[in-house]
């Protein structure tokens, strides 16, 4: 399925996903587009975590398709969905606290001198510009990530996806636990991203978020998908009746 020409980032086509013969995910199919943000939403248990952890590679699909770029994509480990070119961000970060920005974004795939040494200042370098690029009020480039706010150590790990040629970035409630000024920094971490023509799956919880984050939302009730909106196009009380009672509005396709 195309848009306006544009082939889809990401297909998830009718993918079923099973846990001792309870389906937690029931036939839904979902795309993302560059540019563009799409929302989870739902309550617990409403299967959208376990959805986007078979394209994240945590969980293996038991029927359904996975299309990257319009092609036939394998997924079953999350080295195979880094090696197409998404990355997760969950909520814990998975951040090396003792360790500052730039060996962090490094982390596992640390740059070398010629005589095999660690090359901190090629790190650091590095770090500076994709920090650049992202978030230029970012300054805390020699303290522990220990030592950084909450929308800092976002920017870090978010830093590293972009880093290593993120395409599809998956952002597991990213503003949980942040401030309002923390909030605002990571949305502008976001547009950005956006620019950059990246797609970005967000799941979450907030509905404010989600209207004010997202381009389309996709509401999922007991497995199955209840209906995907513009948001532009709904208020929060038509996405709120779409989660309690699994309603969808005129508006949802």
């Amino acid at each position: 399925m195309s848009r306006n020409g544009q082939t889809p980032l990401v297909e998830l086509r009718d993918i079923s996903i099973s846990f001792g013969g309870i389906k937690a995910v029931d036939h839904v199919s979902i795309d993302l587009y560059p540019g563009e943000v799409v929302g989870l939403l739902g309550h617990n248990g409403a299967g959208k975590s376990t959805l986007i952890k078979c394209l994240s590679g945590a969980y293996q699909k038991d029927a359904g398709q996975i299309l990257i770029n319009g092609q036939k994509a394998e997924i079953r480990n999350p080295r195979d969905a880094r090696a197409y070119n998404i990355e997760t961000i969950y909520q814990t970060l998975a951040l090396a606290d003792n360790l500052d920005a730039a060996s962090n974004l490094f982390l596992g795939r640390e740059l070398v001198t010629p005589t095999g040494l660690v090359d901190d200042t090629k790190m650091e370098a590095e770090a500076r510009k994709i920090m650049g690029r992202l978030n230029p009020n970012f300054k805390k480039f020699n303290v522990p990530v220990s030592a950084l706010s909450g929308g800092q150590r976002q920017s870090v790990a978010i830093a590293r996806a972009v880093y290593f040629n993120a395409k599809i970035l998956i952002m597991d409630e990213p503003t949980a636990a942040l401030g309002p000024h923390e909030t605002q920094m990571v949305a502008e971490l976001i547009e950005e991203l956006k620019r950059q023509g990246l797609g970005i799956f967000l799941i979450e919880h907030d509905i404010h978020n989600v209207m004010k984050l997202c381009d389309r939302a996709v509401v999922m009730k007991n497995g199955q998908r209840v209906g995907t909106v513009n948001v532009k196009d709904v208020s929060d009380d038509d996405i709120l009746s779409m989660i309690i009672m699994g309603k969808k509005p005129e508006k949802a396709y």
